[in-house]
């Protein structure tokens, strides 16, 4: 017999599992459809602070839609089991693609990778962090569609996740930033370089920091440099890798300020793809053979093009259209030999450029020196040095290489180029942009970027408590560094509350989930019902996901469960004996709306 949930919830089958729960196929009897129910495993049951964090994450991931996200119906409670109600895909995780298919084409990567920032972008402006995007957590449905499940719940405790002392867990190992790595202040570009983890494993079909057990690994993600794309499968735009490395760069300055910038930049990739083709952008790989249509030649002359005249004009009319159809033939025949010509110079420089590529050396180490150390030595061993970016760093002075690519100790040849990246220092002084985040973590955030968190000021706010609504100096301002940074923050006196889904939940769970919202228990009325169980909530007064002030009170329907059913009586005299007719049951009075 199958399990029931909330005497709404019809379990059928296992269609999951993760590190910290079981996914089931069930059906919700009430709305008559299909969805995915992930149930806590009972070992962290009795873990009272993480099951407030799964219920009070998981409620704020349940007021998200997006196209790109797996949606959040219902989250509750029976007796010790804990349940997300989620959207049911029809699809297979990333993982398994990645796994199956190997290295993926770069046209797939950029589709995939643009819709998971999407999805990321919209997370952020809500002020959620995933904290665990891998490709685990993106379902890949039958029409390519990218969605991300476990916002804000995806904190799986296993052989592959690192845990500390504070917030419980950090993140999946082979996919977390430098920063959850040390513990550190986690934000939106945490997800970000999580994500360029994701993409490289997307083009390589590998990830780039592997080993034998998680503290190795993320000593590699704070330490090691990362392997370029190009330098294990063939093919790689260049645009692309950059834009991947950046993701990873191991200090968040350097990443990307925002998913829509990263997505921004893979649009931009995109276009200059369409206008000047796949080819160009993969180099010698992947070549697109150019036809060259043939002119169509008018034909002979026929007579029905002459329109009279006399046998001298017919002459010198049928020569001409001889004359012209000759010269089309000289014409495409002049063309077909310049495109063979072509083709063969091309070829011939691919494998010119290929097999007489210069003497193999190890590239030399030029992190420390500067650009013209870098260039002079670099012209002794017959290679060359371009500058890249220039990036903050707190442990390469200013003016000097921080980075390379390819990496020192890589096998280069004689004649290759090597973009260095140098540190500008602690950076140009520029003030991060603080509305939005939330005031507990500012001091970190702003030791990070090196300034301070001076003077906190509260006023009425309809935004979220704690929450940055102004600063001084303002974002982008050129100040020096150590400043100390004045900001406004949100009482939440003005804020609005949403309004969670307590149909069919018990009224202690109901009760529970209005204040974790903001929200009080209005007025409590009965009635019976067939549907739900006694003591269920049957209606509610808002609808959920509704916006209505913080402090209200929500008023709550329960049911008495089914209503009894009549019985007819019947009294027996010494003459006759008739039924008495059924009694009226007494019922509440009509619930107040």
């Amino acid at each position: 017999m199958s399990k029931v949930l909330a005497n709404r919830y019809e379990l059928f089958e296992r269609v999951g599992e993760g590190g910290m729960s079981v996914v089931y196929k069930a059906k919700d009897r009430l709305l008559n459809r299909f969805v995915a129910i992930k149930i806590l495993k009972p070992e962290f049951i009795g873990d009272q602070k993480f099951i407030e964090s799964f219920r009070r994450e998981s409620q704020n991931a349940a007021s998200m839609s997006h196209p790109n996200i797996v949606n959040i119906y219902d989250v509750g409670r029976e007796g010790n089991i804990h349940y997300i109600v989620m959207e049911l895909i029809e699809g297979r995780a990333l993982s398994d693609y990645i796994r199956e298919q190997g290295p993926m084409a770069y046209p797939k990567v950029i589709a995939l990778s643009k819709q998971i920032a999407s999805a990321l972008a919209f997370a952020h402006k809500n002020h959620i962090i995933h904290r665990d995007v891998k490709p685990h957590n993106v379902m890949i449905t039958p029409n390519g569609t990218a969605k991300i499940t476990d916002f804000g719940i995806a904190k799986a405790v296993n052989a592959a996740t690192i845990v500390d002392n504070t917030d419980g867990i950090v993140g999946s190992v082979h996919y977390f930033s430098p920063e959850q790595a040390r513990g550190g202040y986690v934000d939106e570009k945490s997800d970000i370089y999580s994500l360029g983890i994701v993409m490289y494993e997307m083009l390589t079909g590998q990830v780039p920091f592997d080993g034998d057990n998680p503290v190795n690994i993320a000593l590699q993600h704070i330490n090691s440099e990362m392997t370029p794309p190009s330098q294990l499968v063939d093919g790689v735009p260049p645009a692309l890798e950059h834009i991947i490395m950046k993701c990873c760069d191991k200090y968040p300055v350097n990443r990307y300020a925002s998913a829509d910038d990263l997505i921004e930049a893979l649009n931009n990739l995109e276009f200059v793809g369409s206008v000047v083709g796949n080819s160009v952008l993969m180099g010698n790989t992947g070549r697109e053979t150019t036809r060259i249509r043939p002119q169509k030649s008018r034909g002979p002359v026929a007579v029905t093009d002459y329109d009279g005249g006399d046998d001298e004009e017919y002459e010198e009319y049928a020569d001409n259209g001889r004359k012209k159809k000759e010269k089309t033939k000289k014409n495409n025949k002049r063309i077909l030999l310049i495109a063979i010509i072509a083709a063969a110079v091309i070829l011939g420089l691919v494998v010119v450029l290929h097999f007489v590529g210069g003497e193999e050396i190890e590239a030399p180490n030029f992190k420390g020196m500067t650009l013209q150390q870098a260039q002079d030595q670099a012209s002794e061993l017959g290679i060359k040095v371009k500058e890249g970016d220039e990036v903050i760093s707190d442990e390469v002075d200013k003016g000097l290489i921080v980075s390379q690519t390819p990496e020192a100790g890589t096998t280069i040849k004689t004649g290759s180029t090597i973009t260095v990246n140098i540190s500008k220092g602690l950076g140009d002084g520029s003030v991060p942009d603080l509305t939005g985040k939330m005031k507990d973590d500012l001091s970190d955030y702003l030791e990070a970027a090196g300034f301070k968190l001076g003077a906190v000021t509260t006023t009425a706010s309809d935004q979220p408590e704690g929450m940055v609504i102004d600063q001084n100096p303002k974002a982008g301002t050129e100040v020096e560094k150590g400043t100390a940074i004045d900001v406004v923050v949100s009482d939440g006196s003005k804020a609005k509350a949403t309004v969670p889904y307590l149909v069919g939940k018990s009224l202690e769970d109901a009760e529970d989930a209005l204040a974790a919202e903001g929200l009080k228990t209005g007025k409590i009325s009965y009635d019976y019902s067939s549907t739900y169980a006694e003591g269920e909530v049957m209606w509610q007064q808002y609808d959920a996901g509704a916006l209505i002030d913080k402090g209200s009170s929500v008023k709550l329907r329960i049911s008495k469960g089914p209503e009894p059913t009549t019985t007819t009586t019947t009294t027996t005299t010494t003459t006759t004996t008739e039924p008495v007719g059924p009694t009226e049951p007494e019922l509440d009075g009509p619930a107040d709306n």
